[in-house]
């Protein structure tokens, strides 16, 4: 399979530099030249599959020919072996035709570690081949860098570097990355928001010298290979539904990587109607598939920090998927850049909408959700899972099963969820040690130039 940039000046890339690129070098975002065909994946066998084994079958197209059969099955055993139990994620039943899929029993209690152990074996097995070392390079509003620095740390031949705004993630996001003691990884607070901290990255992958200088790339879910990860998770548990019934994914989201993995899941075959953005106060995504307009906004400080964001990078590979042509893909960025908005005419959003409906849940009905929950199930979520099931109960549908994707979990935003309980809830005895642990994290400006100073002289 070979890759283009959603910018149109980059095209016939193979998957080895997609996979070690952040952005394409045009500025855009990696994408297929043209997906499988969903009758490669033979999704109507995948209720009788292991997770690892539907892991394969999805990711080795998208992948090619980079690893041979038994590197990848390496790949795979390893990206799960930290994972706490043997399906990797669990459907539970919240009420008749709606359930939770919990995405939180990976190594750092969260979504993004599905992502970040595939992408970290891959990078390994890739860099034995190829004789290279790299430096990556991440933004994080929490739980991204978490499962970064879990997964990347003491691999040989990877340094890391990773941006969260300070103030501005839970306290167990932040100690899940500072009291990591590993040679290859800094952390660094940066004095701004997640957008500033992307920002940053962004402007630092788009000087060309200086990437190519120190072997530069990204693990941000604007990187390609995280977004096929997270496309497995959705055909699995799409698998373990009566084959019969449709499906909505309802997915609290930010950077829009997360549901934008839904649907390829949807375009490759597997049986999804409706995904359903889920939104906090920072809600550019749903006012953006509401009206029309991308329209930036301030960045509000709520309980459900990860999605604390009002420029969603992944967003961009959507708008390719509607219009077909870089050229408008191009003008629209170039429009948020200056004016800090774009318009997609009704046509466009009209299109748009048949794959995407969304919702927004506010501080106190985010608080109020998790008590709900808890009364009704017995059942402890996170801010962000609960702005998802908030979301989802208004589109709740007799003919058709709903799963919301529980994110994290609700310890790693224990005082969120204790003060929507008025109760106290019990953190696995691992978050409770990160406490006694020593931290090391380098306090930052919001300047571009000060990283890329760090970057020259340690790489």
């Amino acid at each position: 399979m070979l890759y283009k940039s959603t910018r149109g000046k980059i095209k016939n890339v193979p998957f080895k530099d997609v996979l070690f690129s952040g952005l394409a070098p045009d500025g855009g975002l990696y994408i297929p030249e043209k997906l499988p065909d969903p009758e490669l994946f033979d999704i109507g066998t995948f209720s009788e599959k292991k997770y690892e084994e539907i892991a394969q079958i999805i990711l080795k197209p998208f992948v090619g020919n980079l690893f041979d059969d038994l590197q990848f099955d390496n790949i795979t055993k390893k990206a799960y072996s930290k994972f706490k139990i043997p399906n990797k994620c669990e459907l539970v039943s919240l009420s008749e035709d709606h359930m939770l899929l919990e995405l939180f029993h990976g190594p750092t209690y969260a979504f993004k570690d599905f992502a970040m152990q595939m992408i970290a074996q891959m990078f390994q097995e890739a860099l034995k081949k190829i004789k290279k070392s790299i430096n990556i390079i991440v933004a994080t509003s929490g739980d991204t860098g978490a499962a970064a620095v879990n997964a990347f740390r003491n691999l040989e031949n990877i340094n890391l570097f990773v941006l969260y705004p300070n103030n501005r993630i839970s306290e167990i996001q932040k100690r899940q990355m500072t009291t990591v003691d590993s040679s290859n990884i800094k952390i660094f607070s940066v004095d701004g928001t997640f957008d500033d901290c992307q920002t940053i990255v962004k402007t630092i992958f788009n000087d060309a010298n200086l990437s190519k200088k120190i072997s530069l790339t990204g693990v941000n879910s604007i990187n390609w290979a995280r977004i096929i990860s997270q496309v497995v998770y959705y055909c699995f548990a799409a698998s373990r539904i009566d084959s019969q019934k449709k499906i909505n994914f309802c997915i609290p989201t930010g950077n829009f990587g997360n549901i934008y993995a839904g649907y390829i899941a949807k375009r490759i075959g597997t049986n999804i109607d409706k995904l359903i953005v889920a939104t906090n106060l920072n809600d550019i995504l749903h006012r953006t598939i509401t009206t029309g307009c991308y329209l930036k906004d301030k960045v509000y400080k709520t309980h459900s920090p990860s999605m604390d964001i009002q420029v969603s990078s992944n967003f961009e590979r959507l708008l390719y998927d509607i219009y077909k042509k870089p050229n408008i893909v191009n003008k629209q960025m170039e429009e948020l850049k200056s004016n800090g908005f774009y318009q997609i005419e009704d046509n466009s959003l009209s299109k748009l909408k048949e794959d995407f409906s969304s919702g927004v849940a506010t501080e106190e009905e985010t608080l109020s959700e998790i008590l709900n929950v808890y009364k009704k199930s017995n059942i402890a979520i996170c801010p962000h899972t609960a702005v998802g099931t908030f979301v989802s109960r208004k589109f709740l549908n007799n003919n058709k099963v709903m799963i919301t994707l529980a994110t994290a979990h609700p310890s790693k935003f224990i005082d969120s969820v204790q003060t929507a309980l008025g109760m106290t809830i019990v953190q696995p005895n691992e978050m409770k040690e990160l406490y006694s642990k020593k931290e090391s994290v380098i306090d930052a400006p919001n300047e571009v130039n000060f990283f890329k100073n760090i970057l020259s002289k340690e790489s």
